[in-house]
Parts: C-alpha cells; sequence; structure tokens
C-alpha cells in the first residue's frame, strides 16, 4: 500500500499578518471636555410693596388668619374700630327709636294734617296712596343698594375675599366699599341697552316690567311694624301669595322673546321651578294660618304675643315640631322662589351662560335682579311676621320691651335677609332633576304631613 502524495491544494493558506497601526496625528486627537460653567445664582423676587393708595391687601392671611386674629382680636385697632362702629350704630338705632317711637302714629297724624287742609275727601285720599306708593317703592330701591352691597361684605367674610371693601380712597370716604354699589348703579346707567335682531322686541321689552311690578304690588299689605302696613287687607296673606306668582311669567316672556336657546331653556327652568316651589310654600303656612285664625299679617302678629311662663316668647317658630317644620320649608322654599344658590338653575352660568337674561343689559338687567333682592325682603318680612312675633320683643324685660315694634321687626326681617345670603355662599347647586325630586318627594309631602300635625294640635292642645 503506497502513501498519498499530498496535494498542492490541500494546503491552507497562511493566515495574513494584521496590518501595523496607523500612527494618529497629534492634531486629530480629542479634545479635553470643557470645564463645567457655575450655576447661576438662585431668583430671589424682590420683597412686595404694597399699593396703599389703590386698596390694601391682608398683610398677614397667611400666618395669622383666622386663628390668631380672633385670639388676640382686641388688640387689633382695626377690630377695635369695627367694633366701635357697630356700637355707635346701634346706639344710634336705639336713640332714634326712643325719640321717634311708633311710626304708625306719625302715620295717622301726617293723614289727619292732609285732611285738615280743606281738601276734598277723593283728593286727600288720593294723595296719602301716592304718599304711601312712594315710600313702598324707595324702600324696595333702598333695598336693592343695602343688599348688594351687604351680599358682597357677607360672602368676602365667607370666602375669605377681599373684595370692594376697600377700592376707592384710602382715606374713608369709601367705608367699606358702600361707593362701589353707586358706582356700579351708574355703570349701569350708562350702559347701553342691546335688543338681539332675534328678538320679539315687545315681549323682550315687557318682560323686565312684569317681573316686578306685581312684586312691587305685594308689597302693600307687608307689615313693618303693628299698625305698620300700606293697605291692611284682611286676605292678605293670600294676595302676597297671588301677585308674587305673577313674576313668573315675566321670567318665561324673558327667556321667550330674547330669541336664544340659552335664554328659553332658563326661562322654563324657571317657570318650573317657581311653579312647584309655590306649593309646599303656601301649605307650609296653613298652620299659621290655623294657629291663627286670619288670614291678615296683623292679627297673625298679634296671636304671637305673650310668653310661656313670662320667658319664651308664643312665636309660632316655638311650637314644638310644627313650628320648626313650618318655618324650614318656608324658607327654603323662599329661597327656591328668588332663584338664589343652591336652586339659582334659572340662571346657571355654567351651562346657560346666564338663563333668561342673557341677552339683557343696561337697566333692563339690573330690573330683574332689584325684583331678586325684593323678593328676598318680601321673605324676610314674612318670616319675621309668620313665625318670629312680628315686632314683638323677644325678650320679656325693660329696656326691651321699650323697643318701637318697627325696630324689632326690621332687625328680625335683616337676620333672615342674612340667612338667604349666607345660604347662597354656602351651598353647592342642585342639578335640576334634584331640585325637582326635593320639591315633589320630600318638601310637599312633609307640607301636608305638618298639616296634619298643626290639626292635633288645635284638637287636644290649642282648645
Amino acid at each position: 500500500m503506497t502513501a498519498k502524495k499530498p496535494d498542492p491544494e490541500d494546503k491552507k493558506p497562511e493566515p495574513a499578518a494584521a496590518p501595523a497601526p496607523v500612527p494618529v496625528p497629534a492634531a486629530a486627537a480629542p479634545a479635553p471636555a470643557p470645564a463645567a460653567k457655575a450655576a447661576p445664582p438662585k431668583y430671589v423676587p424682590p420683597t412686595p410693596v404694597l399699593n396703599r393708595g389703590n386698596g390694601r391687601l391682608i398683610e398677614d392671611r397667611f400666618t395669622t388668619w383666622p386663628t390668631q386674629v380672633f385670639a388676640d382680636r382686641w388688640s387689633r385697632p382695626g377690630y377695635q374700630w369695627g367694633a366701635g362702629m357697630l356700637a355707635g350704630i346701634l346706639l344710634g338705632f336705639a336713640v332714634t327709636s326712643a325719640l321717634i317711637g311708633e311710626l304708625a302714629g306719625w302715620g295717622d297724624k301726617l293723614y289727619s294734617l292732609l285732611g285738615a287742609q280743606g281738601l276734598p275727601p277723593l283728593a286727600v285720599e288720593a294723595i296719602w296712596v301716592a304718599i304711601k306708593v312712594i315710600l313702598v317703592m324707595h324702600v324696595i330701591l333702598i333695598n336693592g343698594l343695602w343688599s348688594i352691597w351687604w351680599e358682597r361684605k357677607i360672602s368676602a367674610h365667607i370666602q375669605t375675599r377681599v373684595g370692594p371693601t376697600y377700592a376707592g380712597s384710602p382715606k374713608g370716604w369709601n367705608f367699606h366699599g358702600w361707593a362701589q354699589t353707586a358706582i356700579d348703579g351708574i355703570k349701569l346707567f350708562l350702559k347701553e341697552d342691546v335688543t338681539p335682531a332675534a328678538a320679539d322686541k315687545w315681549v323682550h321689552a315687557l318682560a323686565p316690567a312684569i317681573v316686578v311690578v306685581p312684586c312691587i304690588i305685594a308689597f302693600a299689605p307687608v307689615l313693618f311694624g303693628d299698625g305698620l302696613a300700606a293697605a291692611s287687607l284682611d286676605i292678605g296673606t293670600l294676595y302676597i301669595f297671588a301677585f308674587a306668582g305673577i313674576s313668573v311669567i315675566g321670567i318665561v316672556m324673558a327667556g321667550w322673546g330674547s330669541g336664544n336657546k340659552y335664554s328659553l331653556l332658563g326661562g322654563l327652568r324657571g317657570a318650573a321651578q317657581m311653579v312647584s316651589y309655590e306649593l309646599p310654600r303656601g301649605f307650609s303656612v296653613v298652620p299659621v294660618l290655623m294657629f291663627a285664625g286670619s288670614l291678615d299679617l296683623q292679627v297673625i302678629a298679634n296671636a304671637q304675643a305673650g310668653y310661656w311662663q313670662g320667658i319664651i316668647p308664643r312665636w309660632f317658630i316655638f311650637y314644638p315640631v310644627v313650628g320648626q317644620l313650618a318655618f324650614t320649608i318656608f324658607l327654603i322654599a323662599s329661597v327656591a322662589e328668588t332663584n338664589r344658590t343652591p336652586f339659582d338653575i334659572p340662571e346657571a352660568e355654567s351651562e346657560l351662560v346666564s338663563g333668561f337674561h342673557t341677552e339683557y343689559s343696561g337697566m333692563k338687567w339690573s330690573i330683574f335682579f332689584l325684583a331678586e333682592y325684593a323678593y328676598v325682603l318680601l321673605g324676610s318680612f314674612l318670616l319675621a311676621t309668620f313665625f318670629l312675633g312680628g315686632g314683638a320683643s323677644p325678650i320679656n324685660a325693660v329696656p326691651f320691651t321699650l323697643v318701637p315694634s318697627w325696630l324689632w321687626m326690621l332687625g328680625k326681617a335683616m337676620l333672615m335677609m342674612f340667612v338667604f345670603l349666607w345660604i347662597r355662599w354656602t351651598l353647592p347647586r342642585f342639578r335640576v332633576d334634584q331640585l325637582m325630586d326635593y320639591c315633589w318627594k320630600f318638601l310637599l309631602p312633609w307640607s301636608f304631613v305638618n298639616i296634619a300635625f298643626a290639626g292635633l294640635y288645635l284638637a287636644f292642645w290649642l282648645k
């Protein structure tokens, strides 16, 4: 056996030698990293300088408000000044009431003076009616200015906002922002009165009048003190509810006549809400009418005269269960009737822009709010008459019993108005379905139950 000769092609080639590295020139070498720059100094904002010429800020709101402020409130000049002003106002009311006495007596003297002028009886009656109409209208107008100013004050305190309190001169002429309301009135007088092209011009123009005129007429039998009313009506309660219900027509007219879908929805919401809440509001007063035996506001107030055990006033609100339930239902329904939060569905800004008065400006727009505040005042006086004893003193002791009835009535009405404003800046808005359910499924049934409770009172307790 012979050995195989090696084939020259079977030889594997020797691996080629690796090329020698090419030297890198010194100029192509990477440059060293630059040195890090120094960090810029931290920005320090300048110390704020308060512009005391055009207002004042709450300088210590984040450090001492509210706990420390009330802990040492009497050491603060502002608190001392406010307390002194409040004491001065109360003292002024006391001195004025002592000098004037009962206003009803002055009205009788004025009527006698008119009769002594030799005028015909018909002319005397016409002048007397005109005087009473002017006085009632001025009560409504002044209430609009006062209510707007007071609501701003209350909302600023509740929500910790300065608001217009310090707007204006720092020298004190604009005390607590009172001039802001007057300036708003001037602004509304000067604003352009715009009527949309798609609006029904007559309906659009008449709507504010239809809202405010029934409100003025409804004030005729309102009791401002013992015997102090523009008109003494045996059916005063029914009269007020009847005329106050007409304003819903003006709201529907404003929504329909504006030619705007948001206004239309707001008008329909307003009609549904006001018509619905009129029912529990009216039925809540039925126990009061049953106890007093009359629709006359003066008779209702007189029925609450006296004190239990010489201490507790015989006001209808103090009647166990019945009084408190009737008062609560009437108050809630009255807030709903005035379209105020949490019942401001007809003018809901979040979905309806401004509701039924979206397309109004200038004085037409202001008339709607004048009527709203007038109805708040009306509801406050009715609450004072129906449930808080009218012009009776809450304390059966001198000097409280010497205070005239008109001053007690005014104080009680302002207390109820404060509750209206307090509710608005505290509670959130209802949804539409919640609002209607609350009326028909809660307030209305309980108003019927309360009437049954009142019947039991008359049968077994108030014989």
